[in-house]
């Protein structure tokens, strides 16, 4: 990504000079391999200065903004807060930065009155941040929800489109570069919550939350649910969801990040690959979708250079040779809400989630068992949107002592996940239901 930024700002030169009424000028990098930066530098006839020693760069009196795409918590973290501190304008594309420790990196900006840009770290190249920060500030945002992940959801493009397993696919994306040979970040949700917990500061002025949000991967998703969706009109997709609820106790957020039925008609639900897409409902403007590259040197390198930007932009706009720091009244603050009317929204808990359900249940074929399963969700309140019997599913049908087993699939329509709970624990109690009941969430946006 840092020779992205690079090339970006050489080529397109002029085309930002005009724009920011000054030349932008790479004097810098700090990289691992020093050769093999330097022949890239070279090639590109770059005039950069290359180091494998960041501390340096970070403290370098004659640097203005300093650029943070090496990912992970630490050195980032200290090497953010030094540059910081030496009046330095920061911008970074590290998400989990950002996420697990931004309210401290944000008062460090206040603090030492500098500019502190995070729009590569969502969604690459798609300039959701500013959509909602600048674009949508007039509106009161009511949910945020977006597929925010292109390797997940290249997984389940592949597992809904040509009917193969998720083991297969993930082989195939790691051998694509998609996913790393330790995809836990991608397939386990937690590439998804930082950014989802990044959006949801920014829509609804709060500070980060990223420990309190439910986190579910795809691992666990059977390619019969993917098939059993698409019969029902659904997709399975991997959502971030981030809502404003009011509750008895005032308002309230709901964050969340997990696999989800979404119906096809929906254009999230058309979201292909490795591509993401953000859907942002507000009041004022209703629903807007922001789609695009969620990843790429160069998708993601535009979003750097959209923070460097708008922070020459603003040190231009200096009427005196004061620090860097005295640009800070030029700009918004990295939220878009000041700083002391940020409010501590409570997050809810799973069992407060209100959304639809998709159950696989998987029962003997035998009388009176879809009747004792109707009467659980009946006795809990819970309204059902659909009942479908599968084809039986005959496993271990050789043994004439093992009874045949059907699946029965439901879709609820919405209702505390606690309920939800309750019902499944007790139809888990029958004895005529072996397995495990699949339960996943249903949004129809």
């Amino acid at each position: 990504m840092g020779q992205g930024i690079a090339t970006i700002l050489s080529r397109n030169a002029e085309e930002i000079t005009r724009r920011t009424g000054r030349h932008i000028e790479v004097t810098h990098a700090a990289v691992r391999d020093v050769a093999k930066a330097q022949g890239v530098v070279d090639s590109h006839a770059l005039n950069v200065s290359i180091t494998d020693n960041a501390a340096s760069i970070v403290s370098n009196p004659d640097i203005d903004i300093v650029c943070e795409v090496m990912g992970g918590e630490q050195p980032a973290l200290d090497l953010s807060l030094t540059a910081l501190a030496h009046g330095k304008h920061l911008v970074t594309a590290n998400k989990a930065l950002v996420a697990m420790h931004g309210n401290t990196l944000f008062a460090a900006a206040q603090k030492y009155q500098v500019m502190f840009g995070f729009e590569p770290a969502v969604a690459g190249g798609i300039p959701v941040i500013k959509a909602i920060r600048e674009g949508l500030a007039a509106n009161r945002v009511q949910s945020v929800v977006g597929i925010i992940n292109g390797t997940g959801n290249f997984i389940l493009t592949a597992m809904s489109d040509q009917g193969r397993d998720f083991d297969d696919v993930l082989d195939e994306a790691q051998a694509l570069g998609y996913a790393e040979a330790d995809p836990s970040f991608d397939v386990d949700g937690i590439d998804a919550a930082h950014k989802l917990a990044i959006l949801a500061a920014i829509a609804f002025g709060m500070p980060l939350k990223f420990d309190e949000l439910l986190i579910e991967g795809i691992r666990a998703i059977q390619q019969e649910d993917v098939v059993y969706a698409k019969e029902l009109g659904y997709v399975v997709k991997h959502l971030g969801v981030a809502r404003r609820r009011e509750t008895e106790a005032g308002p309230a957020v709901e964050l969340r990040v997990h696999p989800t039925l979404i119906p096809q008609r929906q254009l999230l639900a058309n979201v292909h690959g490795v591509m993401n897409a953000v859907l942002v409902d507000c009041d004022a403007l209703g629903q807007t979708l922001y789609y695009g590259p969620g990843a790429g040197s160069e998708p993601t390198g535009s979003a750097a250079v959209a923070d460097i930007t708008d922070m020459v932009r603003a040190l231009s706009g200096r009427k005196d040779s004061k620090p860097p720091g005295s640009a800070v009244g030029h700009i918004l603050p990295p939220l878009g809400f000041q700083t002391n009317a940020l409010i501590e929204l409570p997050v809810l808990t799973a069992d407060d989630i209100e959304t639809g359900y998709y159950c696989r249940i998987t029962a003997e074929d035998k009388s009176g068992v879809m009747a004792s399963i109707a009467g659980i969700f009946a006795r809990h309140n819970i309204s059902l949107e659909a009942i479908r019997q599968q084809e039986p599913d005959a496993l271990n049908a050789a043994d004439e002592s093992t009874d045949t087993l059907l699946p029965i699939v439901l879709l609820s329509h919405r209702v505390r996940e606690a309920v939800m709970r309750a019902a499944i624990a007790e139809v888990e109690a029958l004895a005529s239901v072996p397995r495990a009941v699949t339960l996943l969430r249903v949004e129809t946006l």
